[in-house]
């Protein structure tokens, strides 16, 4: 399976890999792992011309992942930010006596002001479509008298409400924002817009305030006061004031909501709103890796209900959740189930039924792409027919199966390749150079190899018989599928010592005299070596840790 490859693994050198140790090596292990290299590609070992100049190259390389991996401060760097990190705009602002935690903290300083600057050039665009549909006559149709109507064999389905929101963010400096915001709104024929400009400060560490004016041709003119403060650690509280001019007057609103962490998963609020609809409500929310909870208690004019409900989040790629919530009030009942997954890297689709009296059965489907959201409520009758449930419940089940098959599979398929023939487009060069120092390695490996045999072989100890590294087919259904390997047997043979090939947890790519042959493919190491006059054989995952000889890799010759 393709894996997608990121700018920074094309671009930074694994320091690690190279020198073949463990992302915990000790000084002395990098010491060590330093001193066999350098001994390798010594330019004065080398009287050729081409040879030397190679070897200086690759001298040069190892020596610089050395000087880096053996300072604590910019190792520490680099293990955050990779090769970038340490060119990273205000580096040569921080003190090298500084401990690594303290250099952690002050690049991650750097970072969030590099991300502040960029920010103030972005808008951050969110919006919302609705579109309400009416589908009750494919359940309750009309009584026969008004079947002779025109057209009234076919069940009608009609659109019969949307709603358009959009909003933009332009941060003016590192505290101010300024948002604005509109609407359109249209329901059986009737509607109307809004539009309404916010600018937010951000007071201090505590707290931040939002001043907001409106206007819309459904209500008058409206301002609004919205406070945000932090009263303890684990306490805050949300106070939003507002003023509706109308016709019929000025309408106050005033919505105060005390909030506290009961936990690190839970929190608890209080809330009271006085104005056109009145209200108290407490709830508490509990959420989880796993899950996500809900207890709510509401006390008001005209609505009063309780609530619960409970999300379970499934552990797997596609971050599949399945909800369920029961909801009763003076209003009535309502039942909600419903599940989401993610379809794509930016795309989440989920859809919720909801069985109620006295609302009837509705499918709500709903889309999130990006910061955009989509949302369709299909309101299929007003009564609780079991047939509505079960379509409600089933359709949606075989559609998106079938639209995952059929649509999305093939989509993200072909999204993939383009995406994996960009990186190799883009890595080509780079390949190319590393290629050209893998093949440059392996020249300078040859002496060093013969005398590791020569060592070897006179205690019948490890040899490298043969060593591939890359995509291999093996899958009969992947028979189309091209073999991308690179022979790695001399580079192998030169990392044995005392009878003994360790590899660390990491990218066989980035060891000496490797390359990758096949840029953002699975990848993996076949080997093939002699231990004690007996064949072994092995084959381990490009990123997975390896240690040879082995008991379990010896090739059973019975029969």
């Amino acid at each position: 399976m393709a894996t997608a490859l990121s700018e920074e693994e094309l671009d930074n050198e694994d320091y690690y890999s190279l020198l073949n140790v463990r992302r915990e090596a000790s000084s002395e292990e990098l010491k060590a792992a330093y001193r066999r290299l350098c001994m390798l590609y010594h330019p004065d070992k080398h009287r050729d011309p081409e040879l030397k100049s190679q070897a200086e190259r690759l001298f040069n390389l190892v020596h610089q992942a050395y000087e880096v991996l053996s300072d604590p401060q910019t190792r520490a760097i680099y293990d955050i930010y990779g090769k970038r990190g340490l060119e990273m705009e205000g580096w040569e602002v921080v003190e090298r006596r500084r401990t690594p935690a303290e250099i952690r903290e002050e690049f991650e300083r750097l970072q969030r002001e590099r991300e502040e600057r960029r920010l103030q050039q972005r808008t951050n665009p969110k919006g919302t479509i609705s579109v309400g549909i009416d589908a009750t006559d494919l359940f309750d149709r009309y009584e026969e008298e008004y079947e002779d109507v025109s057209g009234s064999g076919f069940p009608q389905i009609e659109i019969n409400k949307m709603h358009i929101s959009q909003s933009i963010e332009a941060p003016l400096t590192a505290t101010d924002t300024a948002i604005l915001s509109g609407s359109l709104s249209t329901q059986n024929g009737n509607g109307g817009g809004s539009i309404n400009f916010a600018l937010r400060r951000v007071t201090s560490a505590k707290g931040w305030g939002e001043l907001e004016f409106g206007a819309g041709d459904l209500q008058g003119p409206l301002f609004g006061l919205k406070l945000f403060r932090n009263l303890t650690p684990r306490c805050f509280v949300t106070t939003n004031c507002a003023l509706q001019f109308s016709s019929r007057g000025i309408r106050p609103g005033l919505t105060t909501v005390l909030a506290r962490n009961l936990d690190k998963n839970t929190v608890g609020y209080l809330q009271w709103r006085w104005g056109i609809q009145s209200a108290m409500n407490t709830s508490l929310v509990r959420d989880t890796k796993t899950s996500h909870f809900t207890v709510a208690l509401q006390l008001g004019i005209p609505h009063s209900f309780a609530l619960i409900s409970y999300q379970h989040k499934f552990q797997d790629d596609d971050q599949t959740r399945v909800k369920g919530s029961l909801k009763a009030g003076f209003f009535g009942t309502v039942v909600e189930y419903g599940a989401e997954r993610k379809i794509s890297s930016h795309s989440i689709l989920g859809a919720t039924v909801s069985i109620g009296v006295p609302q009837g059965v509705s499918l709500k489907v709903k889309l999130n792409r990006a910061s955009q959201t989509y949302f369709f409520p299909i309101h299929l009758t007003d009564q609780l027919l079991p047939s509505a449930v079960f379509y409600a419940t089933v359709g949606p089940l075989v559609a998106y199966f079938a639209m995952h098959r059929l649509v999305i599979k093939p989509y993200l398929r072909a999204q993939k390749e383009k995406e994996l023939e960009k990186h190799r487009e883009s890595a080509a060069t780079g390949i190319l150079q590393k290629k050209q120092e893998a093949e440059a390695a392996v020249r300078l490996m040859q002496e060093s190899v013969r005398r590791i045999i020569e060592a070897e072989e006179s205690r019948m100890g490890l040899i490298i018989v043969n060593a591939w590294y890359g995509k291999f087919v093996n899958d009969k259904s992947k028979k189309s599928e091209k073999v991308k390997v690179i022979d790695v047997t001399v580079p192998l043979q030169c990392l044995v010592k005392d009878s003994k090939l360790i590899l660390t947890e990491a990218s066989k790519a980035g060891l000496p005299g490797f390359y990758d042959p096949c840029v953002g493919e699975e990848k993996n190491l076949k080997v093939l070596y002699q231990f004690r006059g007996v064949l072994h054989q092995v084959m381990a995952l490009d990123s997975e840790a390896l240690r040879i000889p082995k008991q379990s890799h010896r090739i059973d010759t019975d029969g």
